[in-house]
């Protein structure tokens, strides 16, 4: 069990600032992934280099952070002959430890190295163990030792890894969004928010808030472009918070104007205000016999007759956040998104070449608000992570100008790169134990870092090599042009 840490995060700037404070920041957050590190210190450094400077990519600094613990968890289970899966699990986030415990010097294990409380420990492992016995790690631990121990050139190597990303802006201040509704005299429903769909079915979800809030069918919202003359002072849509936000502005939006749509209707029908909900489509007011049944578009065009307003704005920001940067203590998240990953591959050591063979996620979401966009989040994020890591790699030449400037030169994963087996599943019956939009979770950057699981895997078929008693060293991209380096580094060396 790890009893205190020393990690020191360098960016890599380049000639000008761009936004390479908030980055390095999140990856000092988040150099403890799922890993209670006891009495740690954490030190980043901004780095002014010659070369192009480049902006921010999903996960904003967090996956840089996390790769430097997870390597560190291969190499204490090589040192110490165990399994990097017991050595993770060991090291998990967990409750706080018991006054008997404390007394055995053993230190709080639910604290961040920044002061934040790590709330849903209790999940973190429950997803680990279910996927860890879904997925059938130990018998498949055996069979690749015993495959590896036949097989002098083909290596399998297998790893599971966790991740623990924290949700909101590190900058305290974009941690809000407004929301703009309209209700027209034929009863159809505009929402305009400040949150910028690019792909990722944000539209979608806020129309479903809508169309929750109001009790109407999908069909009778609709969402206008993104624009600041409807709503003025957006956020950038980032740090997987487009959701969580814009989804509580247009459900505030919604809210005020369902009371001010309840007052009158409790006077024009002479109501219960206490008594009165939006369903299928109709104000119903009353239970039993004495119910009520407003269709939709009745009730608004009554309120429009009765000199009702039928716009209202929303307004969300996150509660319960602060960061005090000169101390390096603060709670900077709202809460923890988890999730955790098992990937096998099959290396050809003579080559450097090799195959992602089966992956399994599970992912934690909260209650889902769209559990067909969150897993194709997750597909998604999980192969944008993996040519991260193995294939994506920028070449310059003396001169400076860089060389990797397509498709032919710059290795993005396609079709071919799918592993044959994927399977992919969404976390049930854990919501979000923070009062976020109808309890989810955000899912754009998290399901990112699932794929450190290959980069593991791969070091993990190499340490085969030495039967399991060294642990390579293995720079990303982990291209096979490394791959093959690494295996040849350890055929020369000596065993322990």
């Amino acid at each position: 069990m790890i009893q205190g840490g020393e990690i020191t995060v360098i960016g890599d700037c380049g000639y000008s600032p761009d936004l390479s404070d908030a980055i390095v920041d999140r990856a000092m957050f988040h150099s403890d992934n799922a890993y209670s590190l006891g009495a740690a210190r954490v030190t980043g450094h901004r780095a002014r280099t010659h070369t192009a400077s480049n902006t921010a990519f999903r996960g904003f600094g967090g996956p840089q952070g996390m790769m430097a613990i997870e390597a560190a968890m291969d190499d204490i289970a090589r040192r110490l002959g165990e399994d990097p899966l017991t050595v993770r699990k060991r090291n998990l986030y967990r409750k706080d430890a018991s006054p008997t415990q404390r007394q055995n010097r053993i230190s709080q294990r639910n604290i961040t190295h920044y002061g934040q409380s790590v709330d849903q420990t209790d999940l973190l492992h429950t997803l680990v163990e279910q996927l860890e016995t879904s997925s059938d790690y130990w018998a498949r631990r055996e069979a690749i030792s015993a495959f590896n121990a036949q097989s002098r050139v083909i290596k399998k190597g297998l790893a599971l890894t966790p991740v623990k990303f924290g949700i909101s802006f590190t900058a305290k201040h974009l941690n809000q969004a407004g929301a703009l509704l309209h209700v027209y005299t034929d009863g159809s429903v505009m929402i305009n928010h400040g949150g910028t769909e690019m792909g990722q079915g944000l539209h979608t979800k806020i129309i479903q808030v809508v169309a929750r809030e109001l009790g109407l069918d999908l069909s009778a919202v609709r969402i206008s472009a993104t624009r600041t003359d409807k709503v003025p002072n957006t956020s950038p849509t980032a740090a997987s918070s487009g959701a969580d936000l814009n989804g509580q502005a247009a459900r505030d939006a919604c809210v005020k104007l369902k009371a001010r749509l309840f007052d009158f209707a409790a006077e024009h029908y002479a109501a219960d205000v206490d008594a009165m909900r939006l369903e299928a489509g109709h104000l119903i007011a009353g239970w039993g016999e004495s119910e009520q049944r407003i269709p939709w578009g009745e009730l608004i065009q009554t309120a429009y007759f009765g000199r009702v307003s039928l716009s209202e704005k929303g307004f969300y920001a996150t509660p319960l956040i602060h960061y005090d940067r000169s101390v390096g203590q603060g709670n900077p998240f709202y809460y923890y998104a988890f999730g955790a990953a098992v990937s096998e591959v099959s290396v050809d050591t003579l080559s450097g070449e090799y195959q992602v063979t089966r992956v399994d996620i599970l992912h934690d979401v909260g209650d889902s608000l769209n559990p067909a966009i969150d897993i194709g989040q997750v597909e998604g994020g999980f192969i944008q992570g993996m040519g991260w890591l193995t294939s994506e790699e920028l070449k310059w030449n003396d001169a400076g100008q860089l060389m990797s400037t397509g498709p032919a030169t710059y290795k993005i994963p396609t079709f071919g790169d799918l592993p044959p087996v994927f399977n992919v599943a969404l976390m049930e019956g854990h919501p979000n134990s923070m009062a976020s939009i109808y309890r989810s979770k955000a899912v754009g950057e998290p399901p990112f870092m699932l794929a450190i699981s290959v980069w593991s895997a791969l070091r993990d078929a190499l340490a085969s090599l030495k039967e399991y008693r060294i642990s390579p060293r293995l720079d990303t991209p982990a291209t096979p042009e490394r791959v093959l380096l690494a295996a040849e580094a350890l055929r020369a060396r000596e065993a322990p």
